[in-house]
């Protein structure tokens, strides 16, 4: 049993790193593409009008949702949020099954 225990503790481990090798290849990404089209907009128009700044804030929008969801940063429904209200369902669960 106890074997199983450290296997899933790997697996789920080995899962959270997985997740979190994904947000960093992604602001890389980010901001090797961004850099791109800045230098592009730079040769372009010289700066005149700075277009790549709409795709910098769009794509910068669905990064900061990526960190909050990759490192739990969600103010409202943290973990500790989850886990008590799994534990009330379940005791509420529990209750209903008494009286049947």
């Amino acid at each position: 049993m106890e074997n199983i225990d450290k296997e899933n503790k790997y697996f789920r481990a080995k899962e959270r790193v997985g997740v979190i090798k994904k947000f960093y290849t992604s602001l890389m990404s980010y901001f090797v593409f961004i850099g791109f089209l800045a230098a592009l907009n730079y040769w372009t128009n010289q700066w005149r009008y700075p277009w790549f700044l709409w795709a910098a804030f769009g794509w910068g929008i669905g990064l900061v949702f990526h960190a909050v969801k990759v490192f739990g940063l969600n103010p409202f429904f943290g973990k500790n949020w989850e886990e008590r209200k799994i534990k009330e369902y379940m005791q509420e669960e529990e209750r209903k099954n008494r009286w049947k």
